[in-house]
């Protein structure tokens, strides 16, 4: 899966972005438990996650700040 642009993500909605950071961050569990078992073949995948998470906040917080 090809890391999301910034530009993409600050085009949604307040209510999308709530249910695309709900989304990432069950998969970011997800992930952790599966490498905790020894289960993750994509490790690099955590750090894609991990991004997206962020910027999904930054674009949550720049709606409130504005």
């Amino acid at each position: 899966m090809p890391q999301t642009k910034f530009k993409e993500i600050a085009e949604l909605s307040v209510e999308e972005l709530q249910v695309r950071l709900r989304d990432l961050k069950e998969e970011a569990l997800t992930l952790r438990l599966q490498q905790a078992t020894g289960q993750l073949e994509n490790t690099a995948r955590r750090r894609t996650v991990r991004r997206e998470i962020a910027k999904v906040m930054t674009a949550l917080n720049q709606r409130k700040s504005s």
